[in-house]
């Protein structure tokens, strides 16, 4: 099988003020067949090109959003390219199929630990639900909304030994899109990817 082609859309409005997300970055903007756009780099002014947008997605297998959780939700220039680029007609609507068969990936990172994003914990909702938008929107598009990849506690991940881990992690579950050997019939039925991700991941070749 040809190999896919990965898109990762990275939106951090202050990424020199980060460690997990460069972390992430650094680990996966060079690899071979992914092409990383840092949307505020390449859009300061939110001046978003849809029709640049609307050919890099067609031109890839696969979508990831790469961000941290702000608000429970997207960085507002996520949100204003899912405005300006999903349109009616083109993603979605009886006509709109574009996208269709296309994987989606979550890649997040949060404040709170796992057990704050829970019924019982302080968040009040655990991290699927507060995806919901995100994974309809998906489904909209007729792609396959893969379960996040979550990094929890982003803050304490350095000192916890969790952001080496993580990142690798991150590197070798895009390489496994990548290679279409992420089982993905067996990924849909995960909560999430961060955890136990090598039972998922075939061997090479």
């Amino acid at each position: 099988m040809t190999a896919r082609k990965i898109l990762v859309l990275f939106a951090h409005p202050q990424i020199d003020r980060s460690i997990a997300n460069a972390r992430l970055v650094k680990e996966v903007s060079n690899m071979e067949g992914v092409t990383f756009v840092d949307l505020y780099r390449e859009y300061p002014r939110m001046e978003i090109d849809v029709d640049r947008e609307q050919r890099r997605l067609e031109d890839h297998d696969v979508l990831v959003f790469q961000h941290p959780l702000f608000w429970y939700s997207t960085p507002a220039i996520l949100k204003e390219w899912q405005d300006l680029v999903l349109e009616f007609g083109w993603a979605y609507g009886s006509h709109g199929q574009a996208l269709k068969g296309k994987l989606f990936l979550s890649a997040i990172t949060t404040g709170g630990d796992r057990e704050a994003y829970s019924a019982k914990g302080y968040q009040q909702f655990d991290i699927r639900e507060l995806l919901r938008p995100v994974e309809q929107t998906a489904n909209l598009c007729h792609m396959t909304f893969l379960p996040p990849f979550v990094l929890y506690a982003a803050g304490h991940a350095v000192e916890e030994g969790r952001l080496e881990p993580h990142a690798n992690s991150y590197s070798a579950l895009l390489a496994a899109l990548r290679d279409d050997r992420l089982n993905v019939s067996e990924a849909l039925k995960r909560h999430t990817l961060d955890q136990n991700l090598d039972e998922l991941i075939g061997e090479d070749g």
